[in-house]
């Protein structure tokens, strides 16, 4: 199945931080202007959020539409430890690239003891 196929490379190049891979993955068009703006988006993401792990579940699907759940934890530089609860609206063009993508974050700071994805 395509969405089940797409959730495992996506979540496999984010565990990753593989730059070159990550519009591959995404299925973004070449030379879109979200694919030239999600590398450095991703790029300062990967800088700040250390000692990243990441869980992502399929939360809804019909038709060419899929949502999905992601929790991952993630420390600071100076050592602050936080969860990240995100849930993702994805829709893709009849060829199976994303055509559009919304996100809602939150970002909760734990103690260390108290982080789950270990």
């Amino acid at each position: 199945m395509v969405r089940q196929g797409f959730l495992r490379r996506a979540g496999h190049v984010g565990q990753e931080r593989a730059q070159p891979r990550l519009v591959a993955a995404y299925g973004v068009q070449d030379g879109s202007r979200a694919a030239r703006a999600e590398l450095p988006v991703r790029a300062e993401k990967w800088r700040r959020e250390l000692d990243y792990r990441l869980r992502k579940e399929l939360w809804a699907y019909t038709g060419n539409r899929i949502s999905v759940r992601f929790a991952y934890e993630w420390h600071d530089i100076a050592g602050q430890w936080w969860r990240s609860h995100r849930n993702e609206q994805w829709e893709f063009d009849p060829d199976g690239l994303m055509r559009r993508r919304e996100a809602s974050i939150n970002d909760i700071p734990i103690a260390a003891d108290d982080r789950r994805l270990v």
